[in-house]
């Protein structure tokens, strides 16, 4: 063989350094993906409700699956990882932290609570999540200060953070949680409920959809919406970290929120 010129000797060192490159990335990549995911697959937790916020996920009419903020960002980390997504659904925050103690899901989102971190590793946010009331059409409640009175009937979300922060602050009014928020949004509809606590956006959707309700401007609440992974898995809470830093810094939780109609919802910085 006829000995290398330098420009040729060149080539060859950089496309086996390149060569190099691109498999310690793979190994690195696959490494990643191990320390998330426990299967083949991304498994990301989301609730599903009747109105859509920044954390709560809807059914799309035509398909039936879980669409919204949450669902964008679960597709985002299993791009990023190279794996097919897996969407697993819950009807609260508190029930999905309590399945990542029993190794039904790799990564989820949900509104920063202390509570829950007896089962999930909280990462940083991306969007701050307040709480309020929506009240029945005909209500004569015109503050939050007005709903704790004997005979009012308020309704809230079991297992989240919003329904402790209700329960703590009445004394007068009748307090009902429900497991299903699709049972207390027909029921503040159907007028048998004087007020619903939920996430300011999701109420702001409830609204639109029942006509004479209306949204108090009390926030009674206030949080980040977090990722989080199962209590424990250090490598796979600093990935979402990671994650969810570089899904801020490019665009893709801007974008998340716009397409799912929160256009002036502020990205935590």
């Amino acid at each position: 063989m006829p000995p290398l010129d330098a420009r040729s000797w060149l080539r060859r060192v950089v496309a086996s350094l390149c060569i190099g490159c691109w498999a310690i990335m793979a190994g690195a990549a696959a490494q990643s993906a191990g320390e998330i995911a426990s299967g083949p697959t991304l498994r990301v937790a989301v609730a599903v409700g009747p109105a859509a916020s920044a954390f709560w996920t809807t059914r799309d009419p035509v398909t039936g699956k879980p669409v919204g903020v949450t669902v964008e960002l679960a597709k985002a980390a299993a791009a990023k990882l190279d794996l097919p997504l897996e969407l697993v659904e819950y009807q609260s925050s508190d029930e999905i932290a309590a399945a990542g103690s029993k190794g039904a899901w790799d990564i989820s989102f949900m509104p920063a609570d202390r509570k829950r971190e007896q089962f999930v590793d909280q990462g940083p946010a991306y969007v701050a999540y307040m709480s309020g009331y929506l009240v029945r059409a005909g209500s004569d409640i015109t503050s939050a200060a007005e709903i704790d009175r004997p005979g009012i009937r308020v309704g809230c979300i079991e297992g989240t953070s919003t329904s402790r922060t209700v329960e703590a602050s009445m004394k007068y009014a009748g307090v009902t949680k429900f497991i299903k928020p699709e049972a207390a949004a027909e029921l503040i509809g159907q007028g048998q409920l004087d007020a619903l606590a939920m996430g300011m956006e999701a109420l702001d959707e409830l609204s639109r959809r029942l006509p004479g309700s209306r949204v108090l401007p009390e926030v009674i609440q206030s949080t980040g919406v977090v990722v989080v992974v199962p209590k424990g898995k250090a490598a796979a809470r600093e990935w979402a970290a990671r994650f969810l830093a570089d899904a801020k810094a490019n665009g893709t939780v801007r974008r998340a929120l716009d397409r799912s109609g929160f256009v002036t919802a502020k990205v935590v910085p």
